[in-house]
C-alpha cells in the first residue's frame, strides 16, 4: 500500500508535538511544564510507539495518569475576538461556514468508495484495512485548506486555535483511545467468559426475549462503567452476543454488532465517565450544572435502548 493508517497516527503525533512545544513556551501557562510534557508524552504514542517497547511504552502511559491525576494538565487563558468581531465575520461567512465542516464526511466517503481499489505500480493506494480512515484525514487536510481560505486565516492560526481546543479539553481528549485499549485489557483478562458465567447461572435466557435484553440493556451498563462503547462491546460480546444470540439464537452478527455498539453509544448519554462527551461540553459551555447535559439526553437514551431491543428481537436473522 501507498497510503497506510501510520501517516494518519504521523498526522496528529505532530499536531500534539506542535501543541506541546506551544504550552512549553508559554510562560503565561499556569503549569506549562507539566501539561507539554502530558502533550509531549501522548505525541510520542503516536510517533514513535511502535519503536518503543512495551514496558516503556506502558511507563509512558502511567506518568500521563500520573499528571493528570495530580491536576498537572490546565488550559491557560487565550486571547478570543470580541464579540462584535466574531459576528462581524459570522456575517461575512454567512453559511459557508459550514463548508469545511461538510467537507469531511463528503471527502472521506467519496475516497473511501471510489479509491479503494486504485493501484499505483501494483501497489494500492489506500491501506484496505484502515481505508476510512485514511480517508478521513484526506477529509480533514482539503477542509483544513477550505477554512484558510474562506476565513482568510493562515495554517498557522489553525494550530493556535487546535492548541486552545486542546487546552479546554484537556486529559478527556485522551479518554477514548484509552478506554477502548481498556476493552480489550478486559477481554484477554477473560471479563466476556465471567460475565457469560454469571449471567447464565443468574438470568435464565432461554427466552430469545431475555437473551437480547441482556445484551442490549448489557452493552449500556458497560459503557456506562467504562465511559466508552468500544470497552463494553468486546466484554458483552465476548460473554452474550456470540455464545448466545449467534451461538445459540443463529442471530446474523453483523446485525447483532451494529445493535450492540448503538447500545452501547446510549450509555455514553447517561454516564459521566464519556467525559468528553458530557463534561467537556458542560465546561465549555459554562454551564452551572456539570452533569446537566447527561440529564437532558437520559430521555432518549432510555428510549433508544428499547428500540434497539426490538430491532435486535424482530432482525436478527436478517
Amino acid at each position: 500500500m501507498i497510503l497506510s493508517i501510520n501517516y494518519l497516527y504521523y498526522l496528529v503525533g505532530l499536531i500534539l508535538a506542535i501543541t506541546a512545544v506551544m504550552i512549553l513556551r508559554d510562560r503565561d501557562h499556569p503549569r506549562r511544564w507539566t501539561s507539554g510534557g502530558f502533550w509531549a508524552l501522548y505525541a510520542a504514542v503516536f510517533l514513535i510507539g511502535e519503536q518503543l517497547p512495551p514496558a516503556l511504552l506502558g511507563v509512558g502511559v502511567i506518568v500521563m495518569a500520573v499528571i493528570a491525576g495530580c491536576g498537572g494538565v490546565v488550559g491557560a487563558k487565550h486571547q478570543e475576538l470580541s464579540v462584535e468581531q466574531r459576528q462581524a465575520t459570522a456575517r461575512r461567512l454567512g453559511n459557508k461556514l459550514f463548508v469545511p465542516a461538510l467537507t469531511i464526511p463528503l471527502v472521506t466517503v467519496l475516497c473511501a468508495v471510489l479509491l479503494k481499489d486504485v493501484r499505483i505500480g501494483g501497489a494500492l493506494l489506500l491501506d484496505p484495512k484502515n481505508a476510512t480512515l485514511v480517508s478521513l484525514s484526506f477529509g480533514c487536510i482539503i477542509a483544513l485548506g477550505l477554512a484558510c481560505w474562506l476565513t482568510r486565516d493562515s495554517p498557522g492560526q489553525a494550530m493556535r486555535e487546535s492548541r486552545r481546543l486542546t487546552d479546554a479539553l484537556g486529559w478527556a481528549l485522551v479518554l477514548p483511545q484509552m478506554l477502548a485499549m481498556l476493552g480489550l485489557v478486559f477481554s484477554d483478562a477473560g471479563v466476556g467468559k465471567a460475565v457469560a458465567s454469571i449471567t447464565a447461572s443468574n438470568i435464565n435466557m432461554d427466552y430469545r426475549l431475555v437473551a437480547v435484553m441482556v445484551y442490549v440493556f448489557g452493552m449500556a451498563i458497560f459503557t456506562m462503567v467504562m465511559g466508552n462503547g468500544f470497552a463494553a462491546f468486546p466484554v458483552m460480546t465476548g460473554g452474550v452476543g456470540v455464545p448466545v444470540l449467534v451461538g445459540v439464537y443463529h442471530a446474523n452478527p453483523a446485525v447483532m454488532a451494529s445493535i450492540g455498539m448503538f447500545s452501547g453509544y446510549c450509555g455514553t448519554l447517561m454516564t459521566p465517565m464519556a467525559a468528553n462527551f458530557n463534561i467537556v461540553p458542560a465546561a465549555l459551555l459554562n454551564l452551572p450544572d456539570k452533569n446537566a447535559i447527561i440529564k437532558a439526553q437520559i430521555p432518549t437514551a432510555l428510549a433508544l435502548l428499547l428500540a434497539n431491543v426490538l430491532l435486535l428481537y424482530f432482525l436478527m436473522h436478517f
